[in-house]
């Protein structure tokens, strides 16, 4: 698929590093659904320095002709588009370190929204008493998702495109479906 949805360490990941908090091994504690939703770009960094090349020496070729004839002021302005094309996908790259964190346990959902400067906002809700809302067009497929408790509406996958936000939702109802059902006690 043409998205990325990662999985957030698994609890025997966590159990080997150190500088992670450990969970109990208590039913209520028990991870039902992680996932990590990162934006898509199609653009790697290794194909983004081939494109800068090839965008740089096409207007290095254009400009030639201006500077030999010797309107040299050309080359400023050719330069100028370079730089700004160069500057536009910096940007882009930058706006692709943020990611979403969705954590369903038997007793809380967690989402946790991290910016791409850093910073971090969570939002825990009760997986009782929330509901996952899907708007749907039959022609584009699913177009918003948000989770609704309470009077409290937050939106989630803004960022992915309708096949992943349909698989993410499948995947985040069954799981809504099982914490639900409450921890599962074994004796």
């Amino acid at each position: 698929m043409s998205y990325k949805l990662g999985l957030i360490e698994s609890k025997r990941q966590a159990a080997s590093n150190p500088w992670t908090l450990h969970m109990s091994d208590h039913p209520s504690d028990a991870r039902i659904f992680e996932q990590r939703l990162h934006p898509h770009r199609s653009l790697t960094k290794r194909n983004f320095l081939w494109l800068m090349l090839a965008f740089s020496a096409i207007s290095f070729a254009t400009t030639l002709p201006f500077v030999i004839m010797g309107a040299w002021p050309v080359a400023g302005f050719m330069g100028l588009d370079v730089l700004i094309f160069y500057f536009a996908f910096r940007s882009n790259f930058r706006a692709a370190r943020a990611y979403e964190d969705v954590c369903v346990t038997p007793i809380e959902l967690l989402v946790a929204k991290v910016s791409a400067r850093g910073a971090r906002r969570e939002w825990r809700f009760n997986p009782a008493w929330v509901r996952l809302e899907r708007e749907e067009l039959e022609e584009f497929g699913t177009q918003r998702l948000a989770l609704v408790s309470r009077g409290r509406r937050l939106e989630v996958g803004g960022f992915l495109g309708p096949d992943a936000k349909s698989d993410f939702a499948d995947g985040l109802t069954r799981a809504l479906a099982e914490a639900r059902r409450g921890p599962q006690f074994s004796y």
